[in-house]
């Protein structure tokens, strides 16, 4: 059995990082105290120390993710090549079908969007780099959730799945019937789950040798999406997957 430890000035750190990086807007120091739970005298001295790595940076009277925090993150695709498989099978496929590729991986029952290929005419995304989303609600989170065993995907799923539309799965059994088609056609499908007015269709890659449970996808407003371009980019994305797993994966 593994002993978790707890060392309180990097939970803290953490704690700190986790809110800069959900908002859109500089957050304030007593913001910050209040929302992690920090006296006033601590979290100046973690700002301190943050800000002088540059892991954050003040802005209109707040803070902000700095840019050495951002380098750092971008380490996360260097390290088994997906960065470059990723973009060299995307920029195939928006060359093709000139629709947004996105590559995102599984942690938890979250689905963390790490890098995307955009396409050659303005489309409304939710695919922002870092931003994640429950798996049961997007293409993405399907294919990657089909992929485990049940023990494993019995261990991630909630007892209760939120609802992000009208249209979001939301219990178990309808999650278990989407991931056995999912299974059988090799491509998960998010029908307006995510966004009103965006479809999306999603390929299962593997796992990298770090470990990385990853998977492709491509989102287009329904308004553009007759049954030919549906075709194409169904079988785009998958081949999109297949050159990333070709690229990246271990032979077994």
């Amino acid at each position: 059995m593994t002993t978790e430890y707890d060392v309180p000035a990097i939970r803290r750190t953490h704690d700190i990082l986790r809110v800069l990086a959900s908002r859109r807007t500089p957050v304030k120091a007593a913001e910050l105290a209040q929302s992690c739970q920090l006296a006033k005298s601590t979290l100046y001295l973690l700002l301190d120390c943050l800000e002088h790595r540059r892991w954050i940076e003040r802005k209109d009277g707040g803070y902000i993710i700095g840019i050495e925090l951002m380098s750092l993150g971008f380490a996360y695709l260097r390290h088994d090549g997906l960065q470059a498989a990723f973009h060299e099978a995307a920029s195939a496929f928006v060359t093709r079908c000139n629709e947004v590729v996105q590559l995102a991986a599984l942690d938890g029952f979250d689905v963390v969007y790490i890098a995307r290929e955009d396409a050659r005419r303005p489309v409304r995304l939710v695919s922002e780099l870092g931003l994640r989303l429950p798996a049961h609600a997007c293409a993405l989170g399907k294919a990657l959730l089909a992929s485990l065993d049940p023990d494993a995907l019995a261990a991630c799923v909630p007892d209760t799945l939120p609802r992000v539309t009208e249209r979001t799965l939301a219990t178990r059994q309808a999650l278990d019937e989407e991931l056995d088609r999912v299974r059988q056609t090799g491509l998960g499908q998010d029908q307006e789950e995510v966004a009103t007015g965006l479809v999306c269709y999603a390929a299962y890659v593997g796992v990298t040798p770090l470990g990385k449970r990853v998977a492709v996808s491509t989102s287009i407003p329904t308004d553009r999406l007759d049954d030919a371009h549906r075709r194409d980019v169904m079988e785009g994305i998958r081949q999109v997957a297949r050159h990333v797993a070709l690229r990246v994966l271990a032979p077994v």
